[in-house]
């Protein structure tokens, strides 16, 4: 009999079908939930059991990680009747591994903490490839004591796991991350298509820049697919857009200026615009091509 806790798992999509799979493979017992009847069959052929319901999936767990798009998908499994604060049992650990913003997650903290349920923000960072390879980046919010029980769980399922303070750091952490990634995707995309536009092999040109200042996570990650336009998405350009609103947001809150990542946010937007939102977030290659009227 494992020692290890019962987790309830809620949200198999891109990155939550990975990282629910590499619980099973550690050892824990996991119950999932989703919308999608395929992602469930996935999880049961992985080890999982699929639940029908949130309240299905919660009832006996001592760990809940949700994994959603964004804060309505946070609020609407979190809840309501049916909902994981009415179905959870005191004492639980709720985990929100989804990029929301850090007001969502402090007020989820605090109606939990009126059912006995205590609460982490721990959103990630890595992709896809992150995600299904183990090595994500996990950035948390909450209590010491509950990070501390959380840990053998984040590494499980991540590389680089730290608390960055009370609940809706990790969130905040997420926010100035995806800025970050946003504005180097921008920056790879312009210098692909000056590179491109200027006769360079550009193979060539970019395994030099990957291993100069230049070098990055975010070049090395994308690289092929700016090299082969094979923009399969691992993180939407949907789910950027919505970050990008989260930082900027915050940001004009507590009066930061963010006059690159302002300019990135309405490229991002325009990209979505133009119909490309289903696409992984390095297409914002599309984007410059169109205004350098190069191939699209």
């Amino acid at each position: 009999m494992s020692t290890l806790p019962k987790v309830a798992w809620i949200g198999l999509g891109i990155m939550g079908s990975p990282m629910s799979e590499n619980l099973v493979k550690a050892g824990y017992d996991v119950t999932g939930h989703t919308l999608e009847r395929e992602k469930l069959d996935r999880l049961t052929a992985a080890g999982g059991t699929a639940a029908a319901s949130v309240a299905e999936a919660v009832r006996d767990a001592d760990v809940i990680v949700t994994m959603v798009p964004a804060s309505p998908q946070v609020e609407a499994v979190a809840y309501g009747p049916d909902g994981i604060l009415e179905n959870a049992r005191r004492g639980a650990l709720l985990i929100d591994m989804s990029s929301i913003t850090p007001r969502t997650s402090v007020d989820l903290a605090a109606a939990a903490k009126e059912k006995g349920i205590r609460v982490l923000d721990a959103p990630v960072s890595g992709g896809e490839a992150g995600a299904i390879e183990a090595v994500l980046s996990i950035m948390a919010g909450g209590d010491q004591a509950d990070f501390d029980e959380a840990k053998p769980l984040f590494e499980a399922l991540g590389k680089t796991i730290v608390r960055c303070g009370p609940h809706g750091s990790g969130q905040t952490v997420k926010a100035a991350n995806q800025l970050i990634v946003a504005v180097n995707i921008q920056a790879c995309a312009e210098a692909v298509v000056f590179l491109e536009k200027s006769g360079v092999d550009l193979a060539a040109a970019l395994d030099v820049l990957g291993g100069g200042l230049a070098g990055s996570t975010v070049l090395a990650r994308k690289k092929d697919n700016f090299l082969k336009r094979d923009f399969t998405p691992g993180f939407r350009i949907d789910l950027h857009h919505k970050d990008m609103g989260i930082v900027t947001d915050a940001a004009r809150t507590v009066g930061a200026a963010l006059p690159v990542g302002a300019v990135v946010a309405q490229l991002v937007a325009s990209l979505r615009a133009q119909g490309d939102g289903g696409l992984d977030h390095s297409a914002l290659l599309r984007a410059v091509e169109r205004l350098s009227g190069a191939r699209v």
